[in-house]
């Protein structure tokens, strides 16, 4: 099932994406998952995916406006330097990493598809970067690697937008500059594990049409099974629980000279099978 939380005439809800239509999920499962997060953890699967099978659209996806698929998920895990080439795109001789490199992000970090990336005042190297998310359907602490997978509900889309300057505030973290408020974007929709095709995935990034970003899942340093149990160690994970695994080579900050985004531009971030984020980018607007 492709998952989607949206907003119609002033009301909140979830659905399926059904052809066109979106079957709303939730007036109907309200009384039991009145929001998507509920839906995970409530394991109500084959709930909805009976409703989908015999229901017809109740709208039009063209008439609703997409939120975040989780405007309140859980943790928010990011993975850094995850693919093959972007350890030496740091061009500071070291060898790969032999554990993954780990930072948090905070849900407000985050619009929805559609909405505007917000480039804060304090920066000009304002950075998109493409990744694919793991969403966690099922709570688990140490989890083994070979059943790591049976805890993941589906796969979103992120655009983890980063103020450069900021991630070298500290010797040792990029917190504050992957945490600007509407600075990255998620989205459109999760798909279910079992909608996703077999085999690699994709992840494509371009901006205003021009591709920067392209590689597959088979090139991961540290896979997604990998990733569910090292994280499950140190901290149980949840219904609802993020994991962005990391950004191919190609971010604007790796080319010579950069390629720092400027309002007007449009970063859009493709994984075939799950769909595409696209954002637009603007000027925050400060008061005086």
């Amino acid at each position: 099932m492709q998952l989607i939380t949206f907003e119609r005439a002033g009301r909140v809800g979830y659905g399926a994406v059904k052809g066109t239509g979106v079957v709303d999920l939730g007036a109907r499962l309200g009384r039991d998952a009145p929001t998507l997060l509920d839906r995970i953890a409530g394991g109500l699967a084959g709930t909805a995916q009976d409703i989908v099978a015999r229901e017809k659209g109740d709208m039009a996806l063209s008439d609703v406006k997409l939120e975040r698929p989780l405007p309140a998920p859980g943790k928010i895990l990011c993975v850094g330097v995850n693919y093959l080439d972007r350890n030496a795109e740091y061009k500071d001789g070291s060898e790969q990493p032999k554990n993954p490199s780990v930072f948090v992000r905070f849900p407000a970090s985050f619009v929805a598809h559609g909405e505007p990336l917000i480039r804060p005042p304090e920066t000009r190297q304002f950075d998109y970067e493409g990744e694919i998310v793991v969403v966690i359907g099922t709570r688990g602490r140490r989890i083994a690697r070979e059943r790591a997978l049976e805890h993941v509900f589906g796969y979103t889309i992120a655009n983890e937008g980063t103020v450069r300057e900021w991630t070298r505030h500290g010797k040792f973290n990029v917190t504050q500059g992957k945490n600007f408020d509407r600075s990255g974007s998620i989205g459109p929709s999760i798909v279910t594990a079992d909608a996703v095709p077999a085999g690699p995935m994709r992840v494509k990034t371009r901006v205003n049409g021009e591709e920067r970003q392209n590689d597959t899942t088979d090139r991961l340093l540290f896979p997604f099974d990998l990733l569910v149990s090292y994280l499950s160690i140190f901290t149980t994970l949840e219904p609802g629980d993020l994991i962005l695994t990391g950004t191919p080579n190609g971010a604007g900050a790796r080319f010579d000279p950069p390629k720092w985004l400027v309002p007007g531009d449009v970063v859009a971030v493709e994984v075939p099978g799950i769909g595409t984020l696209s954002n637009a980018v603007a000027d925050e607007r400060v008061g005086a």
